[in-house]
Formats: C-alpha cells, sequence, structure tokens
C-alpha cells in the first residue's frame, strides 16, 4: 500500500497520528543528540576523585572532565570552599537540575505512546459506524465494496495506532534507562565527596542527595 493510499483511506485520524509520530521523532532525535553531548567520566573516576580528594586536587580532576556527575561534585566542592555546611542540600538541589534536563521531553513521549493506541481505536469505531451507516442506508442489502471504506479506516488506524505506539514507547523505555545509570553515576559521585570533605557534617555524609524515578530527591 503506497503512503498516499494509507493517508486517503485511513481519514483524519491517521494524519493525527502522523503528527504524533513526528513529534516523537523530533523529541527522540534531540535527547539521543543531548546523551551524546553530555560527556562521560571514565570508569576508574571514582578511584581518581579518591586520590584526588586526599591531595585536594579535585578541583583539577573535575575541569578536566565534563558531565552531570562533575557538576555536581563541583558544585559540591564549591559549597564547601565556601564553607557551606549543608552540603547534601547543595548535591541534591544541582542532582535535580541535571536529572531534569536529562529527562526533558520524556514526559510528552509518554503522553504520545500512551494516547497513540486509544487514537487508533477511536479511528476503528468511527470507521465501523460509517460501514454500519451504508449498511443501514441500503436497508441491509450491500456488497462487500460498499463497506469498503468504512472497514479500511478501522482497520488501518488500528494499525498506525499501533505502529508509532510500539517503537515511542521502546525508545522511550531506553531513554529513562540512560538516564536513570547517570542519575546513580551522579549519587556515587555526590557521596564520593561528601563522605570525604571536612566541611559536610556526619548527618550530611549519611544522608547526602540521591534522586528517584519520579524527580524527587531524597537523602542518601
Amino acid at each position: 500500500m503506497m503512503i498516499s493510499e494509507l493517508f486517503a483511506k485511513g481519514g483524519p485520524v491517521v494524519w493525527i497520528l502522523a503528527g504524533y509520530s513526528l513529534v516523537a521523532l523530533t523529541i527522540i532525535v534531540e535527547r539521543l543528540i543531548h546523551f551524546s553531548l553530555l560527556g562521560r567520566v571514565p570508569n576508574n573516576f571514582g578511584s581518581q576523585a579518591r586520590s584526588a580528594l586526599h591531595v585536594g586536587g579535585l578541583g583539577k580532576l573535575t575541569a578536566r572532565h565534563r558531565g552531570p556527575e562533575v557538576n555536581v561534585m563541583s558544585a559540591v566542592l564549591e559549597a564547601s570552599n565556601e564553607g557551606i555546611r549543608e552540603l547534601s542540600r547543595v548535591a541534591e538541589r544541582v542532582g535535580s537540575q541535571e536529572l531534569q534536563r536529562m529527562e526533558r521531553g520524556f514526559r510528552t513521549l509518554a503522553i504520545l505512546g500512551n494516547t497513540a493506541p486509544l487514537l487508533g481505536l477511536f479511528g476503528t469505531i468511527t470507521g465501523m459506524i460509517k460501514a454500519f451507516m451504508v449498511i443501514e442506508a441500503a436497508g441491509g442489502r450491500v456488497d462487500a465494496q460498499a463497506l469498503a471504506g468504512g472497514i479500511w479506516e478501522a482497520m488501518v488506524t488500528t494499525g498506525v495506532g499501533l505502529a508509532v505506539a510500539i517503537p515511542v514507547l521502546l525508545i522511550l523505555h531506553l531513554l529513562e534507562g540512560m538516564a536513570d545509570r547517570r542519575a546513580q553515576s551522579m549519587k556515587a559521585c555526590a557521596s564520593l565527596v561528601l563522605e570525604r570533605l571536612p566541611h559536610a557534617p556526619e548527618s550530611d555524609t549519611e544522608e547526602g542527595a540521591v534522586h528517584h524515578r519520579d524527580g524527587v530527591l531524597h537523602a542518601l
């Protein structure tokens, strides 16, 4: 089936679903580019940070790298140098900001992925209504060709709705996993700094800043 024929037979619902797919594709591409440009700390960054903290060179270490983990550590280190004792709150605030930047657009993708099948089902219902209206107008004596338009619309909209929803939801879960892994890395780096900075009180080293998937940051 040609694309033009698909749009012609599917009716307005297919056009709406095409808009869904265009918006979702734009968000997905933008998010993938964002994650690729975030920067990533090396695998041995934790041991490097411990050594740097021991000799007071954490600032030089963070200056050589970039990423949300580095941003959290730099903010905590700067607050410590300024004599701020509530370092866990600093880590919580910066970690929350970094997480919000990573998860931008996720809610829109979830809405698109969850409503696309419902929109396809709506098109199915309207298509079947059209088919039964043809039957009623013909007094119950119609051939298959007379019903084809309504049946086409009913089947096409369901298929298109699922074709939009399935990849959107799969990619959304992939992006959420990427954000979760970076959040756990931020948590580990923040905990590493909070445990060793002299300005951090004991309660801070025990609590610190973490996040969970709903965007709420808790204490370590």
